[in-house]
């Protein structure tokens, strides 16, 4: 899905799924106390150093965020990172979204999804993802983009 001009930056999709936009109130021993707006500008002031352009997105709503899968395939997207929260252990349409539009795609967790309760330890999405980040607050989100930095 790579862009027809080499002299074009490389367009990453970041989408954050339910109960994202509440981070910096919700559970801050867990999730820290920025909110997804700072998280969001700082990952753009690191992509655009990198001569990458990243595009943000959040929704509470399981067909908007495949919807916004669907537009970054249509688009011409060269990767995209998915903090898809709860709908990571639930969302089978996520995840046949991701496989069906091929997009590279790195799954992405601020807490370590395997030291918490045994429903988050599967997810759904792993499997058609490049890999999987969790763990490294919100360090993980940046994890994701220097792969694509350094792609």
């Amino acid at each position: 899905m790579s862009n027809n001009n080499t002299h074009q930056a490389k367009q990453i999709l970041l989408i954050n799924g339910p109960n994202l936009n509440l981070l910096g109130i919700r559970e801050p021993e867990l999730y820290g106390n920025l909110n997804l707006k700072q998280i969001e500008d700082n990952l753009k002031i690191k992509a655009e150093k990198a001569k990458l352009y990243l595009t943000t997105k959040q929704s509470n709503s399981e067909g908007q965020i495949i919807d916004f899968i669907h537009e970054a395939f249509n688009n011409s997207f060269d990767g995209l990172i998915i903090n898809a929260g709860a709908y990571t252990h639930t969302s089978i349409a996520i995840r046949d979204a991701i496989s069906a539009t091929k997009i590279p795609t790195i799954e992405v967790h601020i807490s370590n999804i395997h030291k918490r309760e045994e429903f988050r330890h599967k997810s759904l999405i792993a499997s058609v993802c490049i890999g999987q980040i969790s763990g490294f607050g919100i360090k993980s989100y940046e994890l994701a983009l220097v792969y694509f930095i350094e792609l």
